[in-house]
């Protein structure tokens, strides 16, 4: 693992901020690392405020979408409501679905099945959006690569809303409105937005054209939170704003649905770590082993006892994914070291009898094991259907477009994708993903990195010190948690490794002859126990944590790696 320390801030802005804010010169240069140099920046850092939210009508498209809508509304039009079987998705439909049927009895929610009918707008959602005298479909989390899709729906007189936030192909579908701040033609202020939050603006931009009151909205903001972490966009801008007050509405006031989720798991605060590990799995969960609707349906259940029944259903579903994705990943890990690919740039596995609904947890898990691109098949209907994961730096989707020539259809992001070949084009796809990725990716990208913010001395963690650091929450990409360096640390002499094979690392450090220790958690780090023997010196990467045990909380350090110190 290479450790790469973030860019040095200047000591003048640092000095300039310590003196503003009465902060420690650590915070400071936190605060300036990201971007942070003035009183007012650190007023809009620590204290997001709704009022900083953009028109939403700076947006493309925004009026014409708000108009149709309204026209929908005036004319009692059948409305349906589609989007992805992801927690982006599902969360967007349940937003919107939900919003609507307070304005609008004749709302219809749907989720396309996973394994009938794929990712994105389907033949078949539009057919049943006919059968049921649907005149406009409100397309969340997908749509805007659906040409063919929605010159479909044309043609049968729906019309069609896309709100997406993947990235746009060339040409782009011939919808009545396309709400996507990624188009080239689109100067919203703000191109982050994950699909649930392009779904928000949309009723924000309803809300304002009604002249009703912005505060109707904040109780769905807990929805938003929980797409906004699930989907892994940067809590940067807006996105931190709707996070930090979606989070407030999630641990104050949360709907029946989180309510339910919260009970099973045990737990009563939530923090944005909490939403990926915890709400996000159970919510994908249920479009992964059965239908994502299930899912829509616990986000919009009132009744508590009845939200209870549908959140035990959906961890169920959580409980088989996870036997289900383990038992894959050690078929793939096998396919891999069996064909002998340890030495290739990709890992490009393929089994008919995987289940479609956890290739791309176990394309996260390849990922992490080869550290290079890797894509996982399995057999879909009359394709092969892969989910594709990257590493950092590398641009995963640039690679499938140079690869395209195989691919029947694929979309995403820079680091994670998803596509579909003919089965007879396997070889030819995998030989040609290979050549294009060793020809585009750099030997560095191939090797882990661990970023730091900045070197920490023991002493300077004062209780001071991890207020404030805890206020730079909520944390993700674009405001990662602080990782510090800390150099010639020791341990008291009664570090070991821990876990049922022994995978992680326990230990307590100090540094010289300061009387300050603290306890240090390294989660499958067991290995590197040996560098701590004979109280030898080591660096440490960690990031500062709050260890809960018996009611009591303490500090510790989460380590992410360590190594021999040099003198």
């Amino acid at each position: 693992m290479i450790w790469t320390q973030k860019a040095i801030p200047e000591p003048s802005d640092v000095d300039s901020l310590v003196d503003c804010l009465k902060v420690p010169k650590p915070i400071a240069r936190l605060l300036v690392q990201r971007g942070i140099k003035t009183f007012d920046d650190a007023k809009a850092f620590f204290r997001p405020d709704l009022s900083q939210l953009h028109d939403p009508f700076l947006m493309k498209d925004m009026h014409k979408a708000v108009n149709r809508v309204n026209q929908a509304f005036q004319n009692k039009e059948n409305i349906l409501v589609y989007g992805d079987y992801d927690v982006d998705g599902t969360t967007s439909v349940a937003l919107v679905y939900s919003y609507l049927k307070e304005i609008h009895n004749q709302v219809i929610a749907y989720i396309p099945d996973r394994y009938k009918e794929g990712y994105g707008l389907s033949k078949a959602g539009i057919d049943y959006a006919k059968s049921k005298n649907v005149s406009l479909i409100i397309c969340l989390d997908c749509g805007i690569k659906a040409i063919d899709k929605v010159e479909y729906a044309n043609k049968l007189g729906i019309d069609i809303i896309i709100c997406d936030h993947h990235r746009p192909g060339k040409n782009i579908p011939d919808a009545i409105a396309v709400l996507d701040p990624k188009q080239d033609d689109c100067h919203y202020p703000y191109d982050e937005l994950c699909g649930c939050g392009i779904g928000f603006k949309l009723l924000q931009a309803l809300q304002q054209k009604a002249k009703k009151d912005f505060k109707e909205l904040v109780p769905y903001l807990d929805l938003v939170a929980t797409a906004i972490g699930s989907d892994i966009v940067p809590i940067t801008g807006e996105n931190r704003i709707l996070a930090y007050h979606g989070l407030r509405v999630l641990n104050q006031n949360p709907r029946s649905g989180f309510k339910a989720i919260m009970n099973i798991a045990k737990k009563n605060i939530f923090t944005i770590t909490d939403v990926v590990f915890v709400i996000g799995p159970r919510i994908n969960a249920a479009g992964r082993m059965e239908h994502g609707l299930h899912a829509v349906n616990l986000l919009t259940e009132t009744n508590l006892s009845e939200a209870q029944e549908k959140a035990k259903r959906i961890n169920d579903f959580n409980l088989e994914r996870r036997d289900t994705d383990k038992t894959i990943t050690e078929e793939a890990l096998a396919q891999i070291k069996n064909l002998k690919e340890e030495n290739r740039k990709t890992s490009v596995v393929y089994d008919e009898s995987w289940h479609k609904g956890v290739i791309g947890i176990v394309a996260s898990r390849l990922t992490e094991t080869y550290y290079r691109p890797t894509l996982v098949f399995t057999k879909s209907g009359d394709y092969l259907a892969a989910s594709a994961r990257s590493v950092y730096g590398f641009d995963i989707y640039n690679a499938l477009e140079a690869s395209s020539e195989y691919i029947e259809q694929f979309g995403g992001h820079k680091y994670a994708a998803g596509l579909t070949i003919k089965e007879d084009n396997y070889q030819a796809f995998k030989q040609k993903f290979e050549e294009v990725v060793f020809e585009l990716i750099e030997d560095h990208q191939l090797i882990r990195k661990q970023i730091y913010d900045i070197e920490l001395h023991l002493e300077d963690i004062t209780p001071k010190f991890n207020r404030i650091l805890k206020q730079f929450a909520p944390f993700g990409p674009g405001n990662m948690r602080p990782v510090f360096r800390f150099n010639g640390l020791q341990d008291t002499g009664f570090a070991k490794a821990v876990g049922k094979e022994k995978e992680h690392l326990k230990c307590k450090l100090y540094k010289d002859k300061n009387p300050f220790k603290i306890d240090g958690i390294g989660f499958n780090l067991g290995q590197k126990l040996k560098y701590l023997n004979q109280k030898s010196k080591v660096d440490v990467l960690a990031t500062l944590d709050e260890n809960e045990w018996n009611n009591q909380i303490s500090l510790q350090l989460k380590i992410k790696d360590l190594k021999p110190h040099k003198y």
